[in-house]
């Protein structure tokens, strides 16, 4: 979100889309294995509601695992392609990018809930036990799997952070800024935005592979309009243009949302709003920008009081 709304002005409302299509091509693979390790044909939710014809055509190359874990990262940068190049090149942005964004958050929810004999509809695709040939039942195992989630954050901060310095990152502000300039310039913005969209993809992907061993489940609840809704947020809360920032802002919401959902579940989608209607309206830099606000204002207080001796 930092990539593609903070520096590249993309207010993409459907990132669960792409969080989703990691997420449910890693726990096809789990199943997948699961089933193998104990000799059945196909995955136990599949056998409780009766899928005829044996394992779909498009579930067997998810056996193996190096082109699962390919796919987590490839198809949701495919999709993000497809669609970046259908809107950008048609100078769709702003609030119509948001909306068509999020429509197709929703319409995978509803394509997956009407799939229940092949993707576990609503229920989605929940209890896992290996990983990669590791027992996830396993505490040591399970720490095992935040240590790698861990680690590809610190990665793709890395990465983004390279991103952002580059001369792409200039770029891209620029695009933000103004696309007619760029434009002028001989650079074409459709192009720019483009890749920003993608690579965000792909790290949403990976983010939602992690998730699945980490959680044990993955749903369509977990990928419609509200999650996709809840990532921007986190970036907003945080400070969407701040790479830690949105970082630690995504996981403030993530813990309030265990925490206060459970205590306060009608009302915590409305909390949600407000948090993203202050952070928006009163502080459109995040958190992140807190101290550069009260620095300014004490600067500006200083000024004030200097004036004011003098006179």
């Amino acid at each position: 979100m930092s990539l593609a709304w903070g520096r590249g002005g993309l207010l993409v409302l459907g990132q669960g889309v792409f969080f989703g299509l990691g997420g449910y091509a890693m726990a096809m693979h789990l199943k997948l294995a699961d089933a193998a390790a104990t000799g059945q044909p196909l995955p136990d939710f599949m056998q409780l509601y009766g899928t005829e014809g044996g394992l779909p055509w498009w579930w067997q190359p998810f056996a193996n695992p190096a082109f699962a874990l390919a796919m987590t990262v490839l198809l949701p940068m495919a999709v993000a392609a497809l669609l970046g190049v259908l809107v950008f090149r048609r100078r769709v942005k702003g609030a119509y990018f948001a909306i068509l964004s999020q429509a197709l958050a929703a319409a995978l929810a509803i394509w997956l809930v009407g799939q229940q004999a092949t993707t576990g509809g609503t229920n989605g695709l929940t209890d896992f036990q290996g990983f990669f040939g590791y027992d996830l039942n396993d505490p040591v195992n399970q720490r095992m799997v935040y240590v790698i989630i861990a680690i590809v954050l610190l990665l793709l901060m890395a990465l983004a952070r390279q991103l952002f310095v580059s001369r792409y990152g200039e770029l891209l502000i620029a695009v933000r800024d103004s696309e007619e300039r760029v434009r002028f310039l001989g650079y074409n913005p459709a192009n720019v935005k483009l890749v920003a969209y993608v690579v965000a993809a792909g790290m949403a992907g990976l983010a939602g592979a992690l998730f699945v061993p980490a959680v044990g489940i993955i749903s369509p609840a977990l990928i419609g309009i509200v999650p996709s809704i809840g990532f921007v947020i986190g970036a907003a809360v945080g400070g969407r243009a701040s790479l830690v920032g949105a970082v630690l802002g995504a996981i403030a919401v993530a813990w309030a949302q265990s925490t206060l959902s459970d205590a306060w579940p009608a009302g915590w989608t409305y909390l949600q709003g407000l948090l993203f209607v202050v952070a928006v309206g009163f502080l459109p830099g995040g958190l992140a920008s807190l101290t550069t606000v009260l620095r300014r204002r004490r600067s500006t207080d200083g000024v004030r009081a200097t004036k004011g001796v003098t006179a």
